[in-house]
């Protein structure tokens, strides 16, 4: 793994959580407990902080930064980007899920109980409603409810179980 100090910020990473070998976290990022980094994840602080919340989970490949005093990335709990996710200075609520290679741009808020579907893209300053988000521009294909709230919730407790594995506190 990669934790680099850069600019007097080094990364703060929570109890309970694993980071991949090859996964970077970079400057000022700091995740909540029980948070997964995966492999060729970058979490890029340089320029703008990046806040993980509890039971967090950032994917393969997936890519977290901001844009130099325009954005930060504010992450909620129980949250999962996706693989080859771009998190470009977003606010994500609680309970969210940011599909396989989506993309969440400046200064965009994403609310609790969200799911923002593979390969959409969230344009910067854009305001979204609970519900899930899909296409290019993502626009809402359908409203939040429980269940959305609990695919979100439970996806990331599936990750809280992996991490496990990889820390060798259980086995499949």
């Amino acid at each position: 793994m990669i934790i680099r100090e850069l600019n007097g910020k080094t990364p703060v990473i929570g109890e309970g959580t694993f980071v991949a070998e090859n996964a970077a976290l970079i400057g000022d990022v700091t995740t909540g407990r029980d948070c997964s980094i995966w492999y060729g994840a970058v979490l890029r602080g340089d320029v703008g902080p990046i806040r993980l919340g509890n039971n967090v989970n950032i994917q393969d490949c997936a890519v977290l930064h901001a844009t130099t005093g325009v954005s930060e990335v504010i992450i909620g709990d129980n949250v999962s980007v996706g693989h080859n996710a771009v998190v470009h200075g977003a606010r994500i609520g609680n309970d969210v899920l940011i599909g396989m290679g989506a993309t969440v741009m400046d200064n965009a808020v994403i609310p609790d109980g969200t799911i923002v579907a593979a390969g959409a893209v969230v344009l910067e300053r854009t305001v979204l409603e609970p519900g899930i988000w899909a296409g290019v521009p993502a626009k809402k294909v359908k409203d939040t409810s429980k269940r959305i709230t609990s695919m979100a919730h439970d996806n990331a407790l599936h990750y809280t179980e992996y991490k496990k594995w990889y820390m060798g506190d259980s086995e499949i």
